[in-house]
C-alpha cells in the first residue's frame, strides 16, 4: 500500500496552494514532510505564471510543529535538538519571508509550536473561528522557535508575547485577529473560499510591486527611520521602472481596469 504524500500542491491559475497532509499526525512535520514542502515552494518560485501562493493543512488541523515521535532519543542517546532548526526550520521561515510573492496561511484548525511560527511568517494569515494559536514550547520545556521569539513582540507587544509564550495557553483565532496576529478570522465553512479570494486577487496584481512592498516591511523592523526612507526611495524607483507600473497609470488615465503582468521587465 503506497503512503499518501506528505504534500499536496494544487496548481491554478495565476496561483498554488500546499497543503500540509499528515492528517493523522494534525499535519506535524516529519523530514519526509520538509524535504516535499521545500520541493513545492521552489516548483511555486520557478513557476513564472505562480503569483501568490497557499499554505493550509490537510484535516482538522493547520500543523502542530515538529513530530515529536520522529525525536524521541533512544536509550542512553542524547536528544539535543537544533539540528532541525538549522536544516529546515530556520530555512523555510526565511524563505516564505523572501518569497517574491505574497503568501497566505489559511489555518483551519490548530496551529502550534513551530506550525504556529510558520504560519506567522507568511504574508497574510486568515484562520477559521476555529482554529487556536499555541506556543506549545514550553509545555515540553523548550522556547519558541521558528522565529517566534521574533515575531510574537513585533506584532502583539511585549506583554502578550510573554503571555503567549511563557504559559503556552491556546489563543483563539477570533483573539488573534484582535490582537493583530493574524489578518482575520472567519467562519469555518467560509475559510477556503475567502483564502481563495486573495489568492485570485493576487493572481492578477502588480507582482513586482507587491514583492518591493514585501521587502520593505521585511527590512523595517530592522532600519531606523533614515534608513527605511533612503530604502522606500530606492524600491519606489524600481517599481516606477516596472511594465506594472506603467500600465496602472495607463488604465488609470483611460479609466480601465488595469491588465498586470506581474513582470519586473
Amino acid at each position: 500500500m503506497t503512503a499518501d504524500p506528505p504534500i499536496l500542491v494544487d496548481v491554478r491559475p495565476g496561483y498554488r496552494i500546499i497543503t500540509l497532509n499528515r492528517p493523522d499526525k494534525l499535519n506535524a512535520f516529519n523530514e519526509a514532510m520538509h524535504i516535499a514542502l521545500r520541493k513545492a515552494i521552489d516548483d511555486a518560485e520557478a513557476d513564472e505564471s505562480c503569483r501568490s501562493l497557499m499554505i493550509t493543512g490537510a484535516g482538522r488541523g493547520f500543523c502542530t510543529g515538529q513530530d515529536l515521535s520522529d525525536r524521541l532519543a533512544k536509550p542512553g542517546e542524547s536528544a539535543v535538538l537544533g539540528g532541525a532548526q538549522e536544516a529546515y526550520y530556520n530555512p523555510l521561515v526565511r524563505r516564505l519571508r523572501s518569497l517574491p510573492f505574497p503568501v497566505i496561511a489559511a489555518v483551519n484548525g490548530v496551529a502550534a509550536g513551530a506550525g504556529c511560527n510558520i504560519a506567522l511568517a507568511c504574508d497574510i494569515v486568515i484562520a477559521s473561528l476555529k482554529a487556536k494559536f499555541i506556543q506549545s514550547f514550553a509545555r515540553v520545556g523548550l522556547i519558541p522557535d521558528s522565529g517566534g521569539t521574533w515575531v510574537l513582540p513585533r506584532l502583539v507587544g511585549d506583554a502578550r508575547a510573554r503571555g503567549l509564550a511563557l504559559l503556552a495557553q491556546d489563543l483563539p483565532a477570533d483573539k488573534a485577529a484582535d490582537w493583530g496576529l493574524i489578518w482575520r478570522a472567519v467562519e469555518d465553512e467560509v475559510l477556503m473560499y475567502e483564502a481563495t479570494r486573495i489568492c485570485e486577487h493576487f493572481a492578477i496584481a502588480p507582482t513586482e510591486g507587491l514583492a518591493l512592498i514585501k521587502q520593505a516591511l521585511n527590512a523595517s523592523a530592522m532600519n531606523s527611520l533614515d534608513a527605511q526612507l533612503d530604502l522606500e526611495r530606492d524600491l519606489q524607483r524600481a517599481a516606477s521602472m516596472t511594465p506594472d507600473y506603467v500600465e496602472g497609470v495607463r488604465a488609470f488615465m483611460e479609466k480601465r481596469k488595469a491588465n498586470f503582468s506581474g513582470r519586473k521587465k
